[in-house]
């Protein structure tokens, strides 16, 4: 399985790891940490350093409750950044983590190399088209709602038929656009419980059976603190061991803010899988 960023095949047989660099000042974990330019610089070189293979962008929290963003004040917060990290790293695929096609199009347009919608276009169907113009890799992430709604719209049947059925359904509009990379994200946290989120975890191998790769957000999440009873700084530790599980049931990317952890995950992992071989 394979990806193409900036002209170059990404091999998925081997994990890889998106980085986040929030340029928010509310974001759960690092908002407000990233908005002078030799803070970003030197973040993104030392996530380059550790192991990155993408850094990704965003402007918008979507932690939940998180307060409506304008178009304008996301474009303020993400471009400038764009434009500083393709100065100094013009290697690098940076990753925007949006889901307004207008933003989309104005990173796509700078140099950005991919696209991470949170709403999977449901927010901004015209996203596709942007994503189909440029030919770049698209993440299409389950969620009900948005921010501000998304705790209340837990309620599901059958929810690991349910995130595959969307799926499906992203998988034809992407094809009809003839968008050839997409990749799936299940959602941690996003319009799910605790619960639902350990079980999405476990199930996460059902995922493999639409042949596409598949990408875990699970970093310093509430469903990690809440069930140790720490606060989102202390997570860390949870998160590697978490990381490990989703690797072995077929999480070809995981978005991160810890690199060095992720990678160190990866490594053994691979250790491990080879052994077998």
């Amino acid at each position: 399985m394979t990806i193409t960023l900036n002209q170059q095949l990404i091999d998925l047989n081997i994990p890889r790891i998106a980085a986040i660099l929030n340029v928010t000042p509310d974001s759960f974990y690092d908002g407000g940490r990233f908005t002078e330019q030799d803070l970003i610089v030197h973040k993104v070189q030392e996530h380059i350093n550790q192991g990155a293979t993408i850094i990704d962008i965003g402007g918008y929290s979507t932690r939940p409750g998180a307060q409506e963003v304008s178009v304008e004040e996301e474009l303020s917060r993400v471009i400038p950044v764009v434009e500083l990290l393709q100065q100094h790293f013009p290697n690098t695929p940076l990753s925007i983590d949006t889901f307004r096609s207008e933003v989309a199009q104005k990173a796509l347009e700078k140099g950005a190399a991919m696209i991470n919608d949170v709403s999977g276009s449901q927010a901004d169907p015209k996203i596709l088209d942007v994503v189909a113009a440029f030919q770049v890799p698209y993440i299409g992430m389950h969620m009900r709602g948005n921010p501000q709604t998304m705790n209340t719209l837990t309620d599901y049947e059958d929810i690991v038929f349910e995130l595959r059925k969307q799926f499906s359904w992203l998988a034809e509009e992407t094809a009809k656009r003839n968008i050839n990379d997409l990749i799936i994200d299940p959602g941690f946290g996003f319009a799910k419980t605790v619960e639902q989120n350990f079980f999405l975890l476990n199930h996460l191998d059902a995922f493999q059976l639409l042949e596409l790769p598949i990408l875990v957000g699970l970093s310093r999440k509430s469903m990690i603190y809440k069930s140790l009873q720490l606060t989102a700084e202390e997570a860390l530790n949870g998160t590697t061991a978490l990381h490990m599980i989703a690797l072995e049931r077929g999480a070809h990317f995981l978005r991160v803010h810890d690199v060095k952890p992720a990678k160190e995950c990866i490594d053994l992992y691979l250790k491990l899988k080879n052994s077998i071989t």
